[in-house]
């Protein structure tokens, strides 16, 4: 190396150096004067806000002298400070300019972190899928009762509720949420995303539009179970899917509301060789809801609604339909008993946890039927306990599947919540499964269940 070379290397590296230490500097200087500025803002408003307090304080000083018209008897009456509008204009202005100028930690909207730890421990006195929860029992042809016990906290859920400000009469928000059901060894889960939307909400005219992954139109209610899947493939359909909803709300009446939704969605069929079936169908399904709420027993309104959906899959050459039907009730009876259920019929309907998980034969490729429903009552809370109670069934068309297919899938559940405080419950659940298969293999549960659940 040259002693010109090695005089250029220095003097860069020295360049380097001296323009890293710059830019530092002025880093920290920046961020000194950042911190001066929002000092001299705060003590600023700490001088306006004791003025005014200084200013009652003075007023209510030079009331209490004047002579009393009659002598009070007794305790001397506390003289509440009353502001002039003036001092409750100049308040409401500095509270207005902290509220706007407020950051998150993130972002400078307004988010909010939510959700909950749950862990469940579980007795199944026969072999289930999936395990951690049931969805429906696996068969007894080789073996019968043969029991498990799992414990898991993969139901854990956080998500995140994230506001902006109004805008030209526009709301916007938006909303992520996952929990850690997506695969993995028991004690080292993968998280598995469960909503991501934003919504556009213009609500003088009670209209909005969301868009992303949430929860399906059809079918929209759900039993509260400690089982996870909330009797999914036992008689509740619907699920997530990416979507773009458009709903719009009317007033029929000073106390009857209509609601009409609807949205193109994602269908997600199986593989087929190399193609996905509903990806290979070249466009979405599609989804709708009428939903109805009117008064019908004194306590709170009853709501009705009719939804259904159609899609489409392709396999190779030949075309399949997914389709439903679905009828949906909410009936509170009074402060302590609600009702809800759901009704359904349809074909190829695994992709929404109907058809107990079936929806195309894979020999004839034949669209499975099913129909079935659920209902629940919920009852309390009385004191720090409240109930659920419910049944549901998922009835497939034994003419659709083959030998060792599902046929039948009933559940019968019952559970008990107790609140150790608003944050903190601890539940038990008891619940009897029993599910039918074409040929031999029917098989029955008894799952006795316990949750301990922390809410944040």
């Amino acid at each position: 190396m040259t002693k010109m070379s090695f005089s250029l290397m220095v003097l860069v590296v020295a360049l380097v150096i001296t323009t890293t230490w710059a830019d530092s500097d002025v880093d920290i200087a920046r961020e000194n004067t950042e911190l001066k500025k929002r000092v001299d803002k705060l003590e600023k408003e700490l001088a306006e806000l004791k003025k005014i307090v200084m200013g009652q304080q003075t007023q209510m000083v030079s009331t209490e002298a004047k002579p009393a018209l009659k002598p009070h008897v007794g305790k001397k009456p506390v003289v509440a400070p009353e502001l002039s509008e003036a001092a409750v204009q100049k308040l409401m202005a500095m509270l207005e300019k902290t509220e706007t100028g407020k950051k998150g930690v993130w972002s400078n909207l307004d988010i909010q972190l939510y959700g909950y730890i749950k862990a469940d421990a579980s007795y199944d006195t026969s072999r289930v899928t999936v395990g951690d929860f049931v969805k429906y029992v696996d068969r007894e042809n080789r073996g019968n009762d043969d029991d498990e016990f799992n414990m898991t906290a993969n139901q854990t859920r956080f998500g995140l509720k994230i506001t902006g400000p109004k805008d030209e009469g526009v709301q916007a928000s938006g909303l992520f949420e996952m929990d850690f059901y997506g695969g993995g060894a028991e004690n080292k889960a993968h998280i598995r995303m469960r909503h991501a939307y934003l919504k556009l909400d213009w609500i003088d005219e009670r209209f909005s539009i969301i868009a992303g992954q949430t929860s399906d139109v059809i079918s929209p209610l759900y039993p509260y179970t400690l089982n996870f899947t909330v009797l999914w493939d036992g008689g509740n359909i619907g699920h997530r899917h990416p979507q773009i909803r458009l709903t719009k709300l009317f007033t029929l009446r000073e106390d009857v509301d209509l609601s009409v939704a609807g949205a193109i969605s994602r269908t997600i069929g199986d593989n087929d060789i190399l193609d996905e079936s509903g990806e290979d169908a070249g466009f979405p399904a599609f989804q709708g809801r009428v939903g109805l709420t009117f008064p019908l027993l004194a306590y709170k309104p009853t709501t009705v609604g009719f939804s259904g959906h159609w899609g489409e899959e392709e396999y190779g050459s030949k075309d399949v339909d997914t389709w439903s039907v679905n009828l949906d009730v909410t009936q509170p009876i009074n402060r302590w008993l609600t009702l809800k259920g759901e009704a359904f019929c349809g074909e190829n309907l695994d992709n929404y946890f109907g058809g107990i998980e079936q929806g195309v034969n894979p020999t004839t490729l034949k669209e499975i039927s099913s129909k079935g429903g659920w209902l629940a009552a919920s009852l309390g809370p009385w004191g720090k306990y409240r109930f659920n109670v419910g049944m549901g069934i998922d009835d497939v068309d034994r003419d659709d599947v083959n030998a060792a297919q599902r046929t039948l899938n009933r559940s019968i559940f019952g559970n008990i919540i107790y609140s150790i405080n608003k944050n903190t419950e601890v539940g038990f659940e008891l619940s009897h499964w029993r599910t039918r298969y074409k040929g031999d293999g029917d098989a029955d549960d008894v799952r006795a269940q316990t949750s301990f659940i922390y809410k944040f």
